[in-house]
């Protein structure tokens, strides 16, 4: 008697780490493994990764779990992977230049250009994806601008996953996932858009095929197959981008359900049935299967802000929870004390590279726990920000669910519920971008009949519900904190072009 194939592994390919999960049917965790890789930063600016570090870290992931499952139950492989990466190929489809992660900013200059061009907010609208140093379009200029002897010998520009893909199957493919995410596609019309590639300057044949996220891949090259311990057969699901993938594993899957997530980073997103931007271009686009997207927008300072506050104000060894207990007695406000949470720049809703953090409205009276919760307040504010932006968007958002580590703690989530001035639910388990992608793959492979059950197989468990005084306290102060970055930045400008004379790092000995 065979046994039944129930179980698909999800792979999610991270920043720092790719992490296998193999989830049964009925959303029941199998097994898990995860291998990490690091995020250099050989220049100011850079932020790359060796390829064949992260194919091994998949190799090795996905090798433990059938390990320990065997491998009569696998349905098959589903990817999730961290969006804007981009790679050069050769000829013969090695890599000439390391991944470029989203994190890399070398492109600030020529994002800013093409934004103040006139054309960018078009380009946002019309591709989905902000014109910011992390989108593969403004990393492609980059490369063409500054390096163009590997512009010269690229023959094929691809993203980490694509690479994966290609060792693992044999099949050189960009998900539409992806593909929405790169600058690089027209997402109304599902093909790789003529002017950006012109921007780019590079053509269409340069990029790998698109094809729909729920793409079944036929097998595993021989490679593949002795790398994880799979048989050849095993299907390969080609996935999406963590992002969408984060909102199907939270059970954000219909419209009106946003997912609100915060980490090392942020981000607030919503699935809706059809692409869109709003008219300012604070929000991404971009698409998790043929008929569901998700628009919201990014972050990059949440939980970095608050540990940046404590190696700066605290003891090395103070608890965050203490220092989270002390900002708690503080009325909502922090005494009038605003913080521009914008230590690693910014992204959502302005998406520029060009800001920096500040503290508005120090004052002696403010002591150490004002200072913590100013920081908690300017990151919930931001993300406040983003679903304005995602309402201007014509979006209706009738509940946000909420995960991460950060938010565990009461003044995060009674203060994320009172800035949006709406009900915040808390999910019992954090299956993240991972689960999203075992999902995907299950529907792909046939085996659930649709992602929408993501919804029942996670449960809201508890509701923090905001406190009418609290709420209106955020509402008078969020216009002041929104008008802060257009004053400030005449600012950012003059010490941008000033920085070079500035260094950070303290002058050695000598």
């Amino acid at each position: 008697m065979s046994t039944a194939r129930d179980i698909v592994i999800g792979v999610d390919m991270g920043t720092t780490a790719t992490k296998a999960v193999a989830y049964s049917v009925t959303g029941e965790l199998v097994a898990s493994a995860s291998h990490g890789y690091p995020l250099e930063e050989p220049f100011p600016g850079h932020a790359v990764q060796d390829p064949d570090l992260i194919l091994g870290a998949v190799y090795e992931s996905v090798r433990e779990v059938v390990a320990e499952i065997g491998t009569d139950r696998v349905a098959g492989l589903s990817f999730s992977a961290a969006m804007h990466s981009l790679m050069a190929l050769d000829a013969q489809l090695e890599p000439i230049t390391p991944v470029v992660t989203w994190a890399d900013t070398r492109g600030a200059v020529q994002a800013e250009r093409i934004r103040a061009s006139g054309g960018g907010l078009e380009l946002h609208r019309r591709t989905g994806t902000p014109v910011h140093p992390m989108s593969p379009l403004v990393k492609l200029v980059w490369f063409r601008e500054q390096e163009p002897r590997i512009r010269q010998n690229a023959a094929i520009w691809a993203n980490a996953k694509d690479w994966v893909l290609l060792r693992l199957c044999g099949a050189l493919v960009t998900d539409h996932s992806l593909g929405s995410s790169s600058g690089l596609m027209d997402i109304h019309r599902l093909r790789w858009d003529d002017e950006a590639l012109a921007l780019a300057g590079i053509r269409a044949e340069q990029l790998p095929e698109l094809v729909p996220t729920t793409t079944v891949l036929d097998g595993l090259t021989e490679e593949g197959a002795a790398a994880t311990g799979l048989p050849m057969n095993t299907p390969v699901v080609v996935g999406a981008g963590d992002g969408p993938l984060a909102n199907l594993g939270v059970g954000a899957v219909r419209p009106g359900v946003a997912a609100c997530s915060i980490g090392t980073s942020g981000a607030l997103r919503v699935a809706v049935d059809r692409p869109a931007v709003d008219p300012r271009g604070g929000v991404f686009c971009y698409a998790l299967t043929e008929d569901r997207w998700v628009i919201g927008g990014a972050i990059n300072n949440g939980g970095v802000t608050l540990d940046w506050v404590r190696g700066e104000i605290a003891e090395p060894d103070t608890p965050i929870q203490t220092l989270l207990d002390e900002a708690a007695e503080v009325p909502a406000g922090s005494g009038g004390l605003l913080m521009l949470p914008y230590l690693l720049s910014e992204r959502a809703p302005h998406w520029s590279s060009i800001a920096s953090g500040a503290y508005i409205g120090l004052t002696r009276a403010h002591r150490r726990e004002h200072l913590v919760r100013a920081a908690v307040e300017g990151v919930a504010m931001q993300l406040a920000l983003v679903l304005q932006s995602m309402r201007a968007a014509g979006l209706e958002i009738d509940e946000i669910r909420a995960t991460g580590g950060v938010i565990q703690h009461p003044l995060w989530q009674q203060t994320l519920a009172e800035t949006f001035g709406a009900p915040i639910g808390l999910l019992a388990g954090q299956e993240g971008s991972g689960f999203g992608a075992a999902l995907l793959g299950m529907q792909a492979l046939g085996l659930i009949d649709s992602i929408d059950v993501a919804a029942s197989m996670q449960p809201v468990e508890r509701v923090v519900r905001p406190r009418p005084a609290q709420a209106a306290v955020y509402s008078s102060l969020l216009p002041v904190f929104d008008e802060l970055y257009d004053a400030l930045l005449p600012t950012y400008q003059r010490l941008r072009r000033l920085a070079p004379s500035l260094p950070v790092d303290l002058p050695t000995g000598g």
